[in-house]
Order: C-alpha cells, then sequence, then structure tokens
C-alpha cells in the first residue's frame, strides 16, 4: 500500500522484463502477483511525473494482466471502455518506456486509439461503446473464421447507458461467442462478495459445470417438463445467491461476483470462460485507486491527477474556472427561482454542480451515462413549467442530438444547456474536445445559442439564457478565464446583440468567445476593428453591416470547426444582403486535433495571437495583389 506518489522510478526487475504480452505470456504464473506490485508502482510514478488519469488504471492493474496472460492479444481483441482505465494495458504493450510522454502534444495518448498500436483494437473516450465494438468484432471473426476471442471491458458505471444494454441485448439474440466483464468498483451493487459466492462463481466458470449444464439441456429438453423445472430451478437459484439474474435473462452466461483483485483465481476463471461458447458475463469486484490509500479514501477526487511540480515561492492570482462561474450561477439563479432544476450526465464535479447538488439536492439529477435521457427528461420538465438546466460536456451533448432536435427545440420547449468544454479541451485530445457544437447548434430552428469571450459575460449570458422562453444554449471552454471581475448582479444582455470593443480602419475582426483576448492584442497591432459577437444566434446583424460598410476586409475568429460555424454564419447574412466582399473565416481546421496542451493546440489551429496575425496579413498580401475592393450592393 502506498500513501505517497514516488518522486523516483522504483525498481521493478520483473517489469522491465516484459516488452510485450508474449513476454508476460512465458512468466511462471506465480510470479504474477509480484508483477501486479512492481506495476502499480511504476503506474504511480509515471502518472505522478506526467499527470493523467489515475484511479481507474490502479484498480484494473490485476485485470490487465489476468487478460493478456489468459488471451493471445493482440490477436484476441481486447476493447477497454471510456479508456480511463488503460494505463497499465499500455504499459504492458510495448509502451512503458514511453509513458512520460502521456497527454503530451506528440507523446502517447490517455486513451486507446488504433494508430498508436495493434492493442489497442477500439479508439474509445466516450463511455459504454466497448460492447457493441466487441460484438461486431466477434461476427467479423466469426465469418473469417479466425477463431478469435473478442472481450470487452466496461465499468459499471458506463453500464447505466442505454447503448451499453442495446448491445448486450443483440449479443445474446446473435448467440455470438464474446466475453463481457463487468468491472464494478461501487461495492454497494454487489455486497455479498464471499466464500459462499466465490464458491458459486468457481462452479459457474468451470468447465465440469458447464459441460454439465450443456449436456443436461441436450437430454432435458427431450422431456420439456423436466427441462423447464430444471431451467427454473437453476434460475431461481442463481437468482437468490447473485445479481447475474438480469444478465441471464437476457441470455447471457453470468459469472460472478468475483474478487477482481485476486489474481491467481482472475486467470483461473478467465481460461475456464475463454473456452465456453456464446455470451458470457464476469462480473467482477475492483476498488477503484487500489493500493494508493489516499485514492482509495477519495476516488473521485483520484480520478486524475496533476502532474508533480515543485513548490513556487510566489503562487499566482485564483482565477475562476468556468466551471466555477456555472456552479456558482446555478445556485444564485436556484435561490431566486424555485422552477429551476439541474440535470447532468454523470458529469456532477466535472460541471462545477457539487455546491448545487449539496445545496438544493431536491432539485438535482445525475442521471448517469445517459446523454440521451437527459435531454428528454429535461424537455418533459419543461412541459410541466418547470425551468431545467442541463449542464453537459460539448462533445457528449453530440450523443443527444436527436433528442435535442426533436424532443427540445421542434416543441420550442424551455431549457437551457450550459455546454461545458466547448472548444479545444488540451491533452484529453480530439474524443473530449468540443469542435462542433456551434455547427450543429446553429442548423436548429428555435435555438439561441451564445459564446461568452470570459466570465463575467459568461454568467450575464447563462441568465440572459435563462430567461428567454425557449430552447437555448451557452458554451464555454475548460479552465479559467482573464481573471476579470464577475459582476453579482444579474443583467441581461440584449439578444442578438454584440460590442465594439476597438473600433479601427480596413480590417474588422468578428469575434465568438473566449479567443477575444487573443483577437485583442492583433487588431491593436494592426489598428483593426474588433467586435465580441456574444451571440451566434442569432446575429447581430445591424453590427455586421456595419462592419462590412466601413471594412474591406471582415475576419471571423472561433473556437469552432469552420465548417457550418459561426463564421459560416456570418459568410451567409453577408451574401444574403447582396454584398461581395472578402471573409477570412478563422477557427478548427477540418481535422481532429491530436492532444498536446491547450496554448499548443491554438498556436498549431493558428488561433493565437501570432496566428491570427499572420492569417489577417496573408490575406490582406493576396488582395492587394488581387486588387480586390468589396462590392456592397444590398438586395
Amino acid at each position: 500500500m502506498f500513501n505517497e506518489i514516488p518522486t523516483s522510478r522504483p525498481a521493478t526487475p520483473l517489469l522491465d522484463s516484459i516488452d510485450s504480452p508474449a513476454d508476460l505470456r512465458a512468466l511462471d504464473e506465480k510470479l504474477l502477483p509480484q508483477l501486479a506490485d512492481e506495476l502499480r508502482a511504476f503506474l504511480l510514478f509515471s502518472v505522478g511525473q506526467t499527470g493523467g488519469h489515475f484511479g481507474a488504471g490502479l484498480g484494473v492493474v490485476e485485470l490487465t494482466i489476468a487478460l493478456h496472460y489468459v488471451y493471445e492479444t493482440p490477436s484476441d481483441r481486447l476493447v477497454w471502455d471510456v479508456g480511463h482505465q488503460t494505463y497499465p494495458h499500455k504499459i504492458l504493450t510495448s509502451r512503458r518506456e514511453r509513458m512520460n510522454s502521456i497527454r503530451q502534444g506528440g507523446g502517447l495518448s490517455g486513451f486507446p486509439k488504433r494508430d498508436e498500436s495493434e492493442f489497442d483494437t477500439f479508439g474509445v473516450g466516450h463511455s459504454s461503446t466497448s460492447i457493441s465494438a466487441a460484438l461486431g468484432m466477434a461476427i467479423g471473426n466469426e465469418m473469417d473464421g479466425n477463431g478469435r476471442k473478442s472481450v470487452a471491458i466496461i465499468g459499471d458505471g458506463a453500464m447505466t447507458a442505454g447503448m451499453a444494454f442495446e448491445a448486450l441485448n443483440h449479443a445474446a439474440h446473435t448467440d455470438t461467442d464474446m466475453l463481457v466483464i463487468l468491472n464494478d468498483n461501487n461495492m454497494s451493487i454487489s455486497p455479498n462478495v464471499g466464500g459462499l459466492a466465490t464458491y458459486l462463481s468457481k462452479i459457474w466458470a468451470s468447465k465440469f459445470y458447464n459441460g454439465l449444464r450443456e449436456g443436461s439441456k441436450k437430454v432435458l429438453t427431450k422431456i420439456p417438463s423436466a427441462w423447464e423445472f430444471a431451467r427454473k430451478t437453476e434460475e431461481h437459484f442463481k437468482g437468490f445467491m447473485s445479481p447475474g439474474t438480469l444478465f441471464e435473462e437476457m441470455g447471457f452466461n453470468y459469472v460472478g461476483p468475483i474478487n477482481g483483485h485476486d489474481l491467481i483465481d482472475l486467470v483461473s476463471y478467465l481460461r475456464n470462460l475463454r473456452d465456453i461458447k456464446g455470451p458470457k458475463l464476469l462480473h467482477i469486484i475492483t476498488q477503484k485507486g487500489k493500493g494508493f490509500e489516499p485514492a482509495e479514501l477519495d476516488p473521485v477526487g483520484y480520478h486524475a491527477l496533476n502532474k508533480i511540480e515543485p513548490k513556487k515561492a510566489v503562487s499566482s492570482p485564483n482565477k475562476p474556472k468556468y466551471q466555477q462561474v456555472f456552479g456558482d450561477w446555478l445556485c444564485d439563479m436556484a435561490a431566486q427561482d424555485k422552477r429551476l432544476v439541474g440535470i447532468t450526465p454523470a458529469m456532477c464535479e466535472g460541471s462545477g454542480m457539487v455546491d448545487f447538488a449539496t445545496q438544493y439536492a431536491d432539485r438535482f439529477y445525475d442521471v448517469a451515462i445517459a446523454e440521451q435521457h437527459a435531454v428528454t427528461l429535461a424537455a418533459g420538465m419543461a412541459c410541466e413549467g418547470q425551468k431545467p438546466v442541463v449542464a453537459i460536456y460539448s462533445t457528449f451533448l453530440q450523443r443527444a442530438y436527436d433528442q435535442l432536435v426533436h424532443d427540445v427545440a421542434l416543441q420550442n420547449l424551455d431549457v437551457t444547456f450550459a455546454i461545458d468544454r466547448a472548444g479545444l479541451v488540451g491533452e484529453d485530445g480530439p474524443t473530449h474536445a468540443g469542435s462542433f457544437d456551434l455547427s450543429f447548434l446553429r442548423c436548429i430552428p428555435h435555438m439561441l445559442i451564445a459564446a461568452p469571450s470570459d466570465e463575467n459575460e459568461c454568467r450575464q449570458l447563462l441568465y440572459t439564457a435563462y430567461q428567454f422562453p425557449g430552447p437555448a444554449a451557452v458554451r464555454y471552454p475548460r479552465g479559467t478565464g482573464t481573471g476579470i471581475a464577475i459582476e453579482k448582479t444579474f443583467t441581461a444582455l440584449p439578444i442578438g446583440k454584440g460590442l465594439v470593443k476597438r473600433e479601427g480602419k480596413e480590417v474588422a475582426i468578428l469575434c465568438f468567445g473566449t479567443l477575444l483576448a487573443n483577437a485583442q492584442q492583433v487588431a491593436d497591432k494592426l489598428n483593426a476593428s474588433l467586435c465580441d459577437m456574444r451571440f451566434v444566434k442569432p446575429l447581430d446583424e445591424e453590427l455586421i453591416e456595419r462592419m462590412a460598410n466601413s471594412h474591406s476586409l471582415i475576419v471571423t475568429l472561433e473556437e469552432n470547426a469552420i465548417a457550418g460555424g459561426a463564421g459560416s454564419a456570418v459568410s451567409e447574412y453577408i451574401a444574403s444582403k447582396g454584398y461581395v466582399m472578402p471573409v477570412l473565416h478563422l477557427g478548427l481546421k477540418d481535422t481532429f486535433v491530436d492532444h498536446a496542451n491547450h496554448t499548443q493546440q491554438l498556436a498549431e489551429q493558428g488561433l493565437d495571437a501570432p496566428g491570427i496575425e499572420t492569417a489577417i496579413l496573408k490575406r490582406l498580401k493576396l488582395l492587394e495583389s488581387l486588387n480586390t475592393k468589396p462590392i456592397k450592393t444590398v438586395n
């Protein structure tokens, strides 16, 4: 048991001898517990050096070793859900010496990634996809007749999503040979872990029991009444002794719950299950943060770990995160309006809702990893005159797009969406980036879409959106803002109206969101006009026309995909009014932006101040060479 993160590399002689799972499989089984201890120590050290996901990986050390020991990876397919827990997997699959690069530009991804390693069979980041993907692989392998095995590893949290149950239902229907491992790290779900349950689990997983089961089935099916009696006896016996009735009813051969930290037992179970045909589910109990006492006591707080930095003599001013700005607004708004209800799909801490959940527990709903349900739940509440606020990451809102369109917008229901993690998100990479929300929201009728440029504007636009009698979205980034003073008083901002931050000549920069500070540097240097547009829908049409009539080049700026984004809206409006003039769109290019720190990502996309300046000067030079002058006519 560790109480502190090691600051120097621990001695791991056995782990150091393993360069691939083939080396692991050559070990004597008695050495596996030693390997688990060394792997856990190395994981603690490496994450302390780099930062990254932490508690989940500690909880699956034994499971990871057992899987690679029993299965012929990478030929056999291991599909990890979400990906937070795959650091031990990366360490054992030829990436140990590159772990110091994880989540850094040009380094390893914090999630499984197909083009990073042949052992990463499926790229993930969003939850609850593993069973569907593993089933698809299993069906594909059966079609080819190659004998590969498919294993999905899913946590009890990810099992709350509807997609997981859709996949379970289909897997049982196809009777495909696959294994689902339910990694349950919430001990309250299955308290009956003990001698009898372990004994029964061993029986249910044994070749003898399953051979007897299949043989009896063949005999007893000839005598319908006897077979029905035997089937019901087994079903009720299992249901009485274990939580597996649901999975058995769906058509899975359920085994468990078992201790997921007993490595030797895990190997035994997996060996037996590997050779049993059909859909199987192994239920294991693990502890998130296993082996590191602070993480065991606080699994939420130690879900991820920041890089351990030397202590600084002088600390920088404490700037609030946008998530804190939202959380404070939510509590203050709830104090004024009893109709307010807060909804989140399993992102209470990440979205800044902890205080609200404590102070207004009767108005807080964490619906688990069920984004579709969260949105339609809000729609139902709005039908009854309540004022739901859905706090959701931009990347996760993508999963509820149909519900957003059909259940909220089509009916013009009063639901406020607080869209967190809008734009690039740094080290979490493309799976978690909010690159597309302006594009996919802008085309939906009835939507109000706001993009604040700083923390105070975020608070006031949240209030404005909340007052709007229809679907409204406010998108804001991850992390801290500029440190601007936040006004406690609520002020409803005029809908569809921007602000001119600077009057200049020739170039007008129309900024949507928190790139305003970068744009300000460029505007000052180039003597350009700068507008904080505030709203993507409705646009400030009057302000756009004014800029078009008084400048030679319009520049739009957003931390969203250029395709279909806010800049596209500006061009569409300019074209609709009969203007023919140069418009430069700056935003995220038509690519998925790889993981790096946020500053590096912006520079790569040309959205830092030097990049913005370079792009504008390049366009001005081109226009000068073409001797292009705007043609401004109004229909």
